[in-house]
């Protein structure tokens, strides 16, 4: 080598004093001096590189120049794009074949090779080991509670970024991963369990992210078990919790449940599979359930019988109060506050706006729904009969069209749909006919108030008692009301506005249903008459908006505080509109088409009580519709 380096610095320097030393170098005028000039030259087995000049290092020195080959050749800065992945490739083929490993990994007796430099560059639970703990002068480590598929499976993965999830290995594949810290392989496991989630797993999928520290699988699964409750609690896994874990899961705001029944009856069925043992949890669990929110005849027929119930005083004191809170009235139900009177609020599920049929010109089947978070609207299924000047209800998670119009005759039936399945079905008749009725829902029954039947107004209500599973005649208001609004506060119906086909006349006139009396009492008028006005509620304060007197129709809109029984003027719409639909979410207030006295209308408005302002939704419906049906509800997951 020395003797290599002696002849190459000898060539050098006979070069830069023109000595040659017998040897005439330029004596080859051909590819010698050809090399020379391009700055090289040959000798035997030396190549001599001369220094380059200021002038070789401008930025044509830089530019690709052409090859005999055809391939391009770069001079300067190079970057091979797939040398990373050819490394990668060969280092793993020499793991395969133990070679130039300095390390084997071993669990439970499976050995397996590797290159501690290639652990420690990914894992930094393998590179704080190599680098600063007893293990870095081993080159044979035995991992504790380490499954070997697991591991051999993220060894792979380190030399070769891959790594199949399945259902059979995530498990074992999270565990891992958490404790070699590949973090990126955890989330991946994560990513997998969210969408293997359904009501029967994800309880246990919920506590195998809380041991992990898994915190957005952890919060996704207590997202979707809050959702999806009352699939949930029909499980195994549910009957299996213990009874802190019961408590925590009942006790949520945001728990998504048709009617508190719900929540009542899953404490019962848990108490009782095992009633010897888990009796004694009795009044912790009850004091989660808001009894007050249960129906009083459920109350009366099921609860006070429950014999589980009887034995405690607790339990008994919890169901006076739910009792005494339903016998209040009015101002004093709203000042009566328990944790157990404060409805559950479900946050989380994407919403929807559900537009129902209407008049487009004639009554049509068509439903369309708006994508709140997506901003667009989607078609779903058409109702099996056309059908316009019908009332709304959401009952649980299905929703139900109640009478109207069907392009000949004025009807009593009723259609339901279910967004989950996204089909229509039949439900049970009204006992009247009526269009352009108002309806609306009162502790869990569905109300139809007034409308007109094909000859006359109706002065008329009945109720649907799901239970029963019936429609049954209530008492009828003092007036007869078609076109009539109808909205709900404190739980008391109220019946707004309309057309007295008697009289003739559009009305101003408010009545208020009690349905612990069974009785309606006139309240303060609006400041406007409104026939086709629509009514919304929002922070108990009840919104007549827009409406017509006679050929005249109306932009503006009045808000009523039962507290003060006086109605005031708030901002008006950007359109005059009746007969429009109008359904509250989230402290807003949305206005869905209707017409304006010449033209059907296509637009949402929308109203916020902080701003006393109307915004219009960016995109319209397909169709405009006037009597069209509206209601808010849960996007399907």
């Amino acid at each position: 080598m020395l003797s290599l380096i002696h002849y190459t610095l000898g060539i050098m320097s006979s070069l830069g004093n023109g000595n040659n030393h017998g040897h005439n170098i330029n004596s080859n005028t051909g590819s010698s001096q050809n090399s020379a000039a391009e700055g090289t030259m040959e000798r035997g087995s030396c190549i001599l590189v001369r220094y380059a000049s200021q002038n070789s290092l401008d930025e044509s020195s830089q530019k690709q120049l052409p090859r005999a080959n055809g391939k391009e050749k770069t001079t300067g800065a190079y970057r091979n794009n797939i040398h990373t992945q050819r490394s990668f490739e060969a280092m793993n083929m020499m793991r395969e074949q133990n070679m130039l490993c300095d390390v084997v990994l071993v669990a439970e007796g499976i050995e397996i090779p590797a290159h501690k430099m290639v652990l420690a560059s990914c894992s930094q639970y393998f590179y704080a080991m190599f680098t600063g703990f007893e293990e870095s002068r081993q080159d044979r480590i035995t991992l504790q509670g380490v499954d070997p598929r697991a591991l051999q499976l993220l060894i792979e993965y380190v030399y070769r970024a891959v790594v199949e999830v399945t259902e059979e290995n995530v498990q074992i594949l999270l565990t891992a991963a958490n404790l070699l810290q590949l973090t990126d392989v955890r989330d991946a496991c994560c990513d997998y369990l969210q969408t293997q989630l359904d009501p029967s797993n994800c309880l246990g999928i919920r506590d195998f992210a809380d041991i992990h520290g898994c915190i957005d699988l952890l919060n996704y699964a207590e997202t979707y078990i809050e959702q999806h409750f009352s699939e949930v609690v029909q499980f195994d896994e549910f009957l299996n919790l213990s009874s802190d874990q019961v408590a925590h899961l009942i006790k949520s705001d945001r728990l998504s449940v048709p009617t508190e029944e719900k929540v009542y009856e899953c404490v019962i069925t848990w108490i009782q599979y095992d009633v010897n043992g888990r009796q004694h949890h009795m009044a912790d669990l009850m004091e989660h359930v808001r009894l007050p929110l249960l129906s009083q005849d459920y109350l009366v027929q099921h609860v006070e019988k429950e014999h589980l119930l009887k034995g405690d005083l607790q339990c008994k004191d919890y169901i006076i109060e739910a009792l005494k809170y339903h016998l209040l009235k009015g101002e004093q139900k709203s000042c009566f506050k328990t944790p157990r009177t404060i409805p559950r609020q479900p946050v989380g599920l994407p919403k929807v706006l559900l537009v129902i049929g209407g008049q487009a010109p004639k009554a049509i089947r068509s439903v369309e729904c708006y994508d709140l978070r997506e901003e667009k609207w989607y078609q779903v299924a058409e109702m099996p009969t056309r059908r316009c000047r019908a009332g709304l209800a959401v009952l649980g998670d299905k929703v139900y069209a109640v009478g109207g119009f069907n392009g000949s005759l004025r009807v009593k039936t009723v259609d339901v749909y279910d967004p989950v399945l996204d089909q229509w079905t039949t439900s049970y008749n009204m006992e009247a006919r009526r269009s352009t009725l108002g309806v609306a829902v009162l502790n869990s029954c569905i109300y139809a108030v007034g409308g007109f039947d094909g000859s006359t107004g109706l002065s008329s209500a009945e109720m649907f008692d799901p239970k029963r599973q019936e429609w049954r005649l209530i008492a009828s208001m003092s007036t007869r009301r078609s076109s009539v609004g109808v909205g709900v506060v404190n739980g008391l119906l109220y019946a707004v506005g309309g057309y007295d086909g008697a009289s003739r006349q559009c009305l101003a006139s408010v009545e208020r249903y009690n349905p612990s009396t069974d009785s309606w009492t006139q309240i303060a008028e609006m400041s406007a008459r409104r026939s086709g006005a629509g009514v919304g509620v929002l922070d108990n304060i009840l919104f007549a908006v827009g409406g017509h007197d006679g050929p005249l129709v109306r932009k503006s809109v009045e808000a009523y505080d039962p507290a003060t029984n006086s109605w005031r003027a708030v901002g008006d719409m950007a359109f005059c509109r009746r007969n429009a639909g109008v359904v509250a979410h989230n402290g807003m207030l949305y206005v869905v088409g209707g017409d304006d006295g010449l033209s059907n209308l296509a637009s949402v408005e929308v109203y916020s009580p902080e701003t006393d302002s109307w915004r219009i939704l960016p995109s319209s419906m397909s169709i405009g519709r006037s009597y069209a049906g509206v209601a808010m509800i849960d996007k399907p997951l």
